[in-house]
């Protein structure tokens, strides 16, 4: 059975401005395509998200949509800017939107994020890298979602402003061979889930 990935790129730029985001991720979406997984990527800024906390919130509301892709996929790439040291606004909204997945259950009574794996991209030209992917990390366990280890890639300028990751080949080289390697935990620790999963909480 082949493995699916759903990229979740949550810049703040509506298509079709160029995303800093979405190049870094290009370097994980190909990887994971040779690893033999069928990708697909969304802009969340494009569907003009409401907020809240379930997975409908009424008429109008696209997040049901993206539910279903979350469901239909083994992997997830959770992909963020970084804006005074945090995620992005759409990236916090994805993951209160998710919330509503804790108390949704398949039909062996699990949430329905078990035995579904993530990672977490993260660009921008300031530090704080590692803080937003302790963050993001860290609601996705919440959720459900098995982390492998290393599964986590990030590109940004160090301290004090500086060029975008668009407009430099600093640093790209540690980012991309992370990217790949990041690619190949997720496929093998999604593989691995499949082939004997997490069974149901203990009550």
């Amino acid at each position: 059975m082949t493995l699916r990935a759903l990229v979740l790129n949550c810049t703040l730029k509506k298509s079709p401005a160029e995303s800093n985001t979405d190049q870094l991720a290009s370097v994980v979406v190909t990887e994971l395509e040779k690893l033999g997984v069928a990708v697909e990527q969304l802009r969340l800024v494009d569907l003009d998200i409401p907020p809240g906390v379930d997975t409908d919130v009424g008429p109008g509301d696209p997040w049901p949509a993206v539910h279903e892709k979350l469901l239909g996929s083994e992997i997830l790439v959770f992909a963020t800017p970084t804006w005074v040291g945090h995620p992005s606004s759409v990236a916090q909204r994805a993951l209160e939107r998710m919330d509503a997945m804790i108390s949704e259950t398949d039909d062996e009574q699990r949430p329905v994020a078990y035995n579904r794996v993530a990672g977490v991209l993260v660009t921008g030209n300031e530090d704080g890298a590692h803080h937003v992917i302790s963050e993001l990390a860290g609601g996705l366990g919440d959720i459900g979602y098995t982390i492998p280890g290393q599964a986590w890639t990030y590109w940004n300028r160090g301290p004090g402003p500086g060029p975008s990751y668009a407009d430099t080949d600093e640093g790209k080289d540690w980012s991309h061979s992370t990217g790949r390697a990041m690619a190949g935990n997720l496929v093998a620790v999604a593989a691995a889930l499949r082939d004997q999963p997490i069974p149901p909480p203990r009550s």
